[in-house]
């Protein structure tokens, strides 16, 4: 994307938008969504959960 301290917002916007479009389409994932997320519910609870 070029330089696009000198442009106003939208036209930062628009340029942003554009620059998407033009992007490769992302391949589909084969994991589940949020399946590699560390699992920190418990773990953050500390001794207590023992």
């Amino acid at each position: 994307m070029a330089n696009t301290s000198e442009l106003s917002k939208e036209e930062r916007k628009k340029a942003k938008r554009v620059a998407r479009k033009k992007q490769a389409p992302k391949k589909k994932r084969d994991y589940a969504r949020g399946s590699k997320k560390r699992k920190v519910k418990k773990l953050a609870r500390g001794t207590s959960k023992r």
